[in-house]
């Protein structure tokens, strides 16, 4: 296993904006981009290797292919395609089912034996899918989860407070998207409970409640006005593959494995808290979520175990 190589799969514009975020902070050896389009890969490979004088540190990148992937320390998939005007989520997640398992067989057909990043939606079920067909351990498949909504959160809390987003230490839980939730009292700027700011300050409690919508808002407007998102999603990569590579022992909302009762669940992958390092996911952080929370979870599990039942476990088992 080469340390610091990098291998991302799907070149397309979150795929891109990760490795764009990759070449102007340094940190990465390799980077290999793979693509069912060899053509637009090796665009791709030339315009951010033109780039490489004015970047921080000398960095290896290429279009590949598959067989790259046996010596990569970390494997990123952001391959899938994108919800149509009309199109059930179900059938979302039929479609990217079918290609994760093909991508998944072809990786672990080079002999890797590293770490699988999954960015494709509905990255819970893709994380699932990818973890089911790799065999890999549950701690080293690990789903991008709400680290992207995490970080908007962060954001407007930290512009709604006036202070840096960078004391603001609250999550996004739940699955990726309108089902995700926010555990307010384990909330905090620096180290005093938001709620408690929010009374001291007597702002109105229901902003917290409007925060939230803005979050769980904030795709489907940045995609009504230019379309796709992708920017925010490449930085929560790239700050993702960091934590395993400088083995920070980092707390991420990642899309990670449930089992034997944690929140309540079993066998489900899906977004929480969790200390990242190099060998994954090192362990879970279990908050303790009052009923309505509790409750939300359940809900994001159902859905994603509904669709599983429905066809998703069907599908990968072929």
């Amino acid at each position: 296993m080469k340390k610091g190589k990098i291998v991302l799969v799907g070149a397309g514009f979150v795929g891109m904006s990760m490795a764009y975020s990759m070449l102007n902070r340094g940190g990465i050896n390799e980077l290999v981009l793979v693509d069912i389009d060899e053509n637009k890969i090796k665009g791709e490979e030339m315009d951010l290797s033109h780039g490489l004088p004015y970047a921080p540190q000398k960095m290896i990148i290429k279009a590949g292919n598959y067989s790259d992937c046996k010596d990569a320390q970390i494997v990123v998939i952001t391959a899938g395609i994108a919800q149509k005007p009309g199109q059930t989520r179900l059938e979302l997640a039929e479609v990217n089912t079918k290609i994760m398992k093909q991508i998944t067989e072809s990786i672990m057909a080079s002999g890797f034996d590293g770490i699988i990043i999954v960015a494709s939606n509905p990255v819970d079920l893709m994380t699932h899918v990818v973890s089911e067909v790799s065999g890999l351990p549950k701690s080293r498949v690990i789903g991008s989860g709400t680290v992207l909504d995490t970080a908007r959160l962060r954001y407007l809390i930290a512009d709604y407070l006036k202070v840096s987003s960078k004391n603001v230490h609250a999550y996004i839980m739940g699955e990726h998207g309108d089902s995700s939730f926010v555990p307010w009292n384990h909330a905090y700027i620096g180290c005093k409970k938001v709620v408690d700011i929010m009374k001291d300050n007597k702002h109105p409690m229901e902003d917290l409640n409007k925060i939230h919508e803005g979050v769980v808002n904030a795709a489907y407007e940045i995609i009504e006005k230019k379309r796709a998102t992708y920017y925010g999603i490449g930085m929560a990569l790239n700050r993702l593959v960091r934590a395993i590579l400088d083995n920070e022992n980092s707390i991420l909302t990642v899309s990670t494995y449930l089992k034997d009762g944690q929140y309540g669940q079993n066998d489900i992958y899906i977004g929480v808290p969790a200390i990242i390092n190099s060998k994954g996911v090192r362990e879970l952080i279990e908050l303790d979520l009052n009923e309505d929370e509790q409750a939300k979870l359940n809900h994001s599990c159902g859905l994603i175990k509904e669709m599983r039942e429905q066809s998703i476990d069907k599908i990968i088992k072929g």
